[in-house]
């Protein structure tokens, strides 16, 4: 189990104290049931499979819409700019996708220690230290993206290095400077995102998600398509209505009485036990860089094959559903991270194991509904993101393929949460260089380049 050495913690509040009891109560009598042997063996899990599915839904739905709103937010941008032009959409595919998801995985990555912190010490009765990880780890987000925003600023030259054609990198980066200010939303937001999901304050960052997502969609198409800012003014729309979902985020959680147990304001605590954080910190990121990366590189390898253009936009659509998909599997993920998290600090082992199994299964049967819809839709699915028919038939020759990779989504990120609630980010990061980096490029590499199997290599 991860966990962070600290000067001792001011004295946990008394349970009937804080508002969240009834959650506690809820969980006390999971476990009760889970480990009363006098039950039949069908009764007792009937009855924590209705507890458990509760518990989870009340987690993952307001989770799976807030990560899914998140996400659309980066792919109307691409939408936009997908309108614009073939060479637009490839640039800002490049981009989003090949030098975004850098600083992606890097901060969401580093902003998981507080997803495993925060559970347990939510679990544990702690609620005082919620608000020190908070500050703590938006210190250490924040000095990262300093170094990520030097990637940003080099990013022609970067891409040019890596084999990309001068037009392509010269769009891409066009549209990464205006993401800049998007790193240091990050920075922000990720920890707050776990900060309130650790105590299953999740409707509240649904609605602001919601008012921030057509806040975007307005506000884009008026300076893309009316003021004519072309892929710049869709790149800073974006970094804008991040930091608009960060304001308004931090304001509910200064000013709601939910969070006034965990949020006791600023304090010089954050700057103690830094060093010590950020050895978690970096093996979360480490855990999901990892897979975010070998995205990136399977992207810039279809950059080099012989039609690069289509390769690009092909693979960037599927990539774009595929990321959409997976959010759902994202919220599972984060709902996994917090039950397992709360109830490992709260003593209950049982009802962590429990979880685990309920989470996968729900996580499961969603992932081949959605992939059952990408089947069906594959000839269309493409004309949201642009009017080029060669590009339709490219992605529906992939959309099985994409199917698969939905399946397998379904899984994969709910047990990386459960690593994350257990502290196990290191593990995981052995698992992905194994899977990724020995197994995936090279073979992709290799059906790509020698038997002339070109974007397909992706899956």
């Amino acid at each position: 189990m991860g966990s962070v050495h600290e000067a001792p913690p001011p004295p946990p509040l008394s349970s009937s104290d804080h508002p969240s009891e009834k959650h506690k109560v809820v969980s006390d009598e999971l476990e009760i049931i889970l480990s009363n042997i006098d039950l039949p063996f069908y009764q007792r899990n009937r009855l924590a499979t209705w507890i458990e599915l509760k518990l989870l839904l009340q987690l993952a739905a307001p989770a799976i819409f807030v990560y899914t709103v998140n996400n659309v937010m980066s792919m109307s941008t691409q939408i936009f700019s997908g309108h614009l032009g073939n060479r637009e959409l490839a640039g800002a595919a490049l981009g989003n996708n090949g030098i975004q998801l850098f600083a992606v995985g890097i901060m969401l990555g580093m902003g998981s220690a507080v997803e495993t912190l925060c559970g347990q010490a939510y679990g544990a009765k702690k609620y005082p230290m919620l608000g020190i990880y908070l500050q703590r780890s938006t210190i250490l987000l924040t000095i990262t993206g300093l170094l990520v925003a030097l990637i940003y600023v080099f990013s022609k030259p970067i891409l040019i290095l890596l084999g990309q054609s001068t037009e392509i990198a010269s769009t891409a980066s066009t549209f990464v400077y205006g993401l800049i200010p998007q790193i240091f939303a990050y920075a922000v937001n990720f920890p707050i995102q776990k900060f309130l999901q650790a105590q299953s304050i999740v409707n509240p960052s649904a609605c602001i998600a919601a008012s921030t997502l057509v806040f975007h969609l307005i506000l884009s198409w008026v300076v893309v398509f009316k003021l004519g800012l072309g892929l710049l003014g869709a790149a800073s729309m974006l970094s804008f209505s991040w930091w608009v979902l960060v304001i308004a985020q931090f304001t509910y959680i200064v000013r709601s009485e939910k969070c006034k147990h965990t949020w006791a304001g600023f304090s010089v605590q954050a700057f103690s036990g830094l060093p010590s954080f950020a050895k978690l910190s970096v093996a979360s990121a480490v855990m999901l860089c990892l897979e975010i990366w070998y995205n990136q590189i399977m992207l810039l390898l279809a950059g080099l094959l012989k039609n690069p253009k289509l390769a690009l936009d092909s693979l960037s659509i599927c990539m774009t559903i595929a990321a959409f998909m997976l959010m759902i599997s994202f919220g599972f993920s984060a709902s996994a991270s917090v039950r397992v998290g709360n109830e490992l600090g709260a003593g209950h082992p049982k009802s962590a194991a429990f979880s685990i199994v309920v989470v996968n299964l729900v996580s499961i049967v969603t992932s081949m509904v959605s992939a059952t819809l990408v089947i069906v839709f594959r000839d269309v699915i493409s004309y949201a993101f642009t009017e080029g028919e060669a590009v339709a038939g490219a992605v529906s020759d992939l959309c099985p393929l994409l199917a698969i990779i939905i399946i397998l989504n379904g899984i994969q990120p709910v047990l990386s949460g459960v690593a994350v609630g257990c502290g196990w980010q290191a593990f995981v990061a052995f698992v992905n260089v194994g899977c990724y980096y020995v197994v995936g490029i090279p073979l992709g590499s290799l059906l790509g380049f020698y038997f002339k199997l070109d974007v397909k290599v992706r899956y």
